[in-house]
């Protein structure tokens, strides 16, 4: 393989790893240590403050797999000479990229607004609406690895 789409497919999957595997530890890892540990006037503006730094990284990892991922299907001669298995990728990338959109706009807005005001019910109320979307997409970023792995098989 040439050294440029070596270098391509190494910050793609490592985007994918960052965004996918961080969701993983927030929903399995991070929230429910923070349930079991703290109030809710302490988990909930400690949980902003964590997602606020988490989505910094995603929005930094979907412009690199944007990037990477453009330029590797313009290197392989677009998409009429690349598998389906791509194709899907990218379908399934956009709508994981909208999901996280809409997290980063409406309920993640609404939580912090609410952690400032100490409105632990409709804190709560947002961040359960968030880890619904996130599992969401966690599922899907778990398919697309699928896709990636066993989609040329298929």
């Amino acid at each position: 393989m040439p050294v440029l789409p070596a270098i391509l497919l190494f910050l793609h999957l490592l985007a994918a790893a960052f965004w996918v595997g961080g969701m993983a530890a927030m929903h399995f890892a991070v929230r429910p240590a923070a349930v079991a540990t703290l109030e809710p006037p302490l988990r909930l503006p400690f949980m902003a403050d964590t997602l606020s730094r988490f989505f910094v990284g995603v929005a930094i990892a979907i412009g690199v797999l944007l990037a990477s991922g453009l330029w590797m299907l313009m290197l392989a001669g677009g998409f009429a000479r690349v598998h389906w298995s791509v194709h899907a990728m990218l379908a399934v990338g956009l709508v994981m990229m909208a999901l996280f959109l809409h997290v980063r706009f409406a309920p993640y807005p609404r939580l912090q607004r609410a952690v400032a005001v100490r409105d632990w019910p409709a804190a709560a109320a947002n961040l359960g609406t968030i880890r619904k979307l996130v599992a969401t997409n966690l599922a899907l970023g778990v398919a697309v690895f699928a896709l990636a792995l066993v989609g040329r098989v298929l």
